[in-house]
């Protein structure tokens, strides 16, 4: 009886074993990938690139991805305005292409005129520690790296020396998804030099490292001046209980503010399967946020 129990000992602690590794890998190697992530269409005309830049703030040589508008290589004299998109936490400069289904959701929305011909940047917004579910990346300049000025201001004197662009900051949009949302207001508001269209979809505008980066302090700091400037797209899922308190709270600011803005809120959230979640979430609602975008670039 003892050989048979000390048998079924080990069965069980190789069977835990065997789920831990599992649980790692999935997590911490894969990054914890949708189970039915969006599809992405094809022959769309569009294409995602990867290029690199050696960058001054961060002392390395940093990647961004970049989604050129159709027919970008016809027209030698026309010039486009640009979109930043910020990823998340465990994600990387190729996210919204891999995971989000970004290019199907160009291609819609150019195909319907909710969004005029732009040139979308994804950058590498991982701070010098790396990507780790651990953590979201510091999207501001601090011990870990100056990604503020990174994104902020380094890459765009980048994109505007390589690309043809549109100059001033109201053909410019910066936005994200959860912790990217969070950077791409907390580099934004800072940056209104730069991008004067902001968006989150299920962000959070405090931070455990201080009300220097956070939002909801940060834009009550503002002059008049840059608030008539802003304007604002928000959304956050039902299911992200914390994320949508955050934006609620910021929403009534910008309220009582005064400053331009939208804020939806809709079902899902984060999570790893269903029609309302995760990447499908952030899928479905990027053509909430660029058709707004499409409306302010047009204005």
């Amino acid at each position: 009886m003892k050989i048979k129990n000390s048998q079924i000992l080990i069965s069980l602690l190789g069977a835990i074993a065997l789920l831990t590794t599992a649980a790692y890998y999935y997590v911490f190697i894969l990054g914890a990938p949708q189970l039915d992530p969006p599809q992405e269409q094809a022959n769309t005309g569009l294409k995602f690139q990867l290029a690199t830049f050696n960058s001054q703030a961060m002392g390395a040589a940093r990647s961004y991805g970049v989604i050129l508008p159709p027919n970008y290589h016809k027209n030698q004299q026309k010039r486009y305005p640009v979109i930043f998109l910020l990823h998340g936490g465990h994600d990387d400069a190729r996210a919204y292409a891999d995971k989000y289904a970004i290019i199907e959701v160009l291609h819609e929305l150019y195909q319907t005129k909710k969004l005029p011909p732009s040139i979308v940047i994804t950058p590498d917004g991982n701070d010098n520690r790396g990507s780790s579910p651990l953590y979201d990346p510091d999207y501001f300049d601090g011990p870990n790296g100056k990604v503020g000025t990174l994104i902020g201001s380094e890459l765009v004197q980048v994109v505007k020396s390589r690309y043809r662009t549109l100059e001033k900051p109201q053909f410019w949009a910066l936005g994200g998804i959860s912790s990217g949302g969070w950077g791409a207001f907390n580099i934004g508001l800072r940056y209104l030099n730069n991008f004067n269209i902001l968006f989150s979809h299920s962000g959070y505008f405090t931070d455990s490292s201080g009300s220097q980066n956070s939002p909801q302090q940060i834009v009550q700091l503002l002059p008049i001046p840059d608030r008539k400037q802003l304007r604002i797209y928000l959304d956050a899922g039902m299911n992200d209980t914390n994320l949508l308190a955050s934006t609620k709270a910021f929403n009534q600011t910008l309220n009582q503010l005064g400053i331009a803005h939208v804020f939806y809120v809709f079902p899902g959230g984060h999570g790893l399967s269903g029609a309302d979640i995760g990447w499908n979430y952030f899928h479905k609602h990027l053509k909430n946020s660029l058709s707004y975008v499409g409306k302010q670039f047009e204005n």
